[in-house]
């Protein structure tokens, strides 16, 4: 991906190293240590697997959030990560934020709208949305209370070692897919969504959640297809991205944690599902094109 020396966002918040503390503005905030192995992370990775797939717990619900947009991620091989430095990987993630602005942008404002950019939260541990509390176990999630994003970049170390699922392409859909929520909560796809889930059975209501899900990844598609257009994707980048999607399809998530598939406890679709919606925004490039929910809500 070719990312190196473009415009990076200001939209971002940094909160590492200061607990529940305001933000303090990019590059003052601790830098993430290294966690040594056997250590706390990737232990609650593993528990919030299991209360997701296994019981249909949302790890969120747990920990006080009530209007999230959905956590996209449960938990990445030893393959090489998106950047070499800590001072990188932040300047990466607010390039690839700085490409869903001019994405989003461009198309709302070629609908006669504005678009309003949301703030991505930068967090070490343990942070405070206006959702609620989450931890760096929940991975990264969209809060629609407050308009912001919130990821522990400590995720894509798991991204990579985890779920084999490396590569910069691959941690430019994370963020891409939870600005798709975003998107969503400003075209009024999430409001209707939470309304609707209050009068429908769990079955239902993760049925729903993955139609949301799914039109999110589309979403990141969408804005690969414009990053494309503008010379930044690179060969290989689509295959990893669509990598991603597949490792972190509930079916493959599930086989992978519990040996078993339950398809009533979807709540994010299966790896065909994600791949097939990425695919179609990115080789459309029309959000009409990434309409999952046919009436739905």
């Amino acid at each position: 991906m070719r990312w190196r020396g473009r415009r990076q966002s200001s939209n971002i918040e940094d909160r590492r190293g200061g607990g529940f503390g305001r933000g303090m503005g990019r590059g003052s905030g601790l830098r993430i240590p290294a966690r040594a192995g056997g250590g706390g992370g990737i232990g609650l990775i593993i528990i919030a697997l299991v209360l997701w797939l296994g019981f249909g717990i949302n790890p969120l619900a747990l920990l006080g959030d009530r209007g999230g947009g959905g956590g996209t991620y449960q938990s990445g091989s030893s393959g090489p990560g998106v950047a070499n430095t800590a001072d990188e990987t932040d300047d990466f993630v607010a390039t690839v934020l700085a490409e869903t602005e001019d994405t989003w942008n461009q198309r709302f404002q070629a609908s006669g709208e504005t678009y309003p950019e949301p703030t991505l939260v930068l967090f070490s541990n343990q942070v405070r949305s206006a959702c609620g509390i989450a931890g760096s176990a929940t991975g990264p999630f969209y809060c629609p209370s407050d308009r912001k994003l919130y990821i522990d970049l400590s995720f894509f170390r798991q991204l990579r070692q985890q779920l084999n699922a490396p590569g910069d392409f691959a941690q430019a859909y994370v963020v891409a897919h939870e600005v798709g929520h975003h998107v969503q909560n400003l075209t009024g796809i999430l409001p209707r969504y939470h309304q609707a889930r209050q009068n429908m059975s769990e079955a239902e209501g993760n049925a729903l959640s993955v139609r949301v899900e799914l039109q999110a990844d589309c979403y990141a598609g969408i804005w690969a297809h414009d990053a494309n257009g503008d010379g930044i994707v690179e060969a290989g980048d689509i295959d990893e991205a669509l990598n991603a999607a597949q490792q972190i399809g509930d079916d493959t998530l599930q086989r992978r944690s519990q040996g078993t598939v339950v398809p009533d406890s979807f709540t994010h679709g299966t790896s065909a599902q994600r791949q097939e919606w990425f695919r179609r925004g990115f080789e459309s490039g029309d959000v009409t094109a990434c309409d999952t929910f046919g009436g739905a809500i």
